[in-house]
């Protein structure tokens, strides 16, 4: 019973640090990229209802007339590109999907 106190004080110290270091929308979705620069480029259309990209990707995103870099470097999980897409670019939802990478110590998907 005395390894009790000190097993549940550590692993409660370890969930409060956890809630203190919450995901900044960088590291779940990645960043803005300014300049020229892409791996590739993506057309989103009126019927595109998802896109896949690879983490650690820069992509050139063109919906009609406007376009944005993104660097794809946050956690590879699924989102809406909503959430990063420049207010009023998108008129429907698109899902975005992030495959891991050789770089993230897998093989890649």
């Amino acid at each position: 019973m005395k390894l009790f106190a000190p097993v549940f004080a550590a692993l409660t110290l370890s969930a409060a640090s956890l809630s203190a270091n919450a995901l900044t929308t960088s590291d779940l979705y990645g960043e803005p990229v300014s300049g020229g620069y892409a791996d590739r480029t993506i057309v989103v259309t009126p019927d595109t209802k998802a896109i896949n990209v690879t983490r650690g990707e820069v992509v050139k995103i063109k919906v009609g007339s406007r376009e944005f870099n993104w660097e794809f470097d946050g956690v590879a999980k699924p989102f809406e590109l909503n959430k990063i897409a420049p207010e009023g670019a998108l008129d429907h939802t698109v899902r975005v999907y992030v495959g891991t990478s050789i770089n993230d110590g897998g093989f890649g998907d």
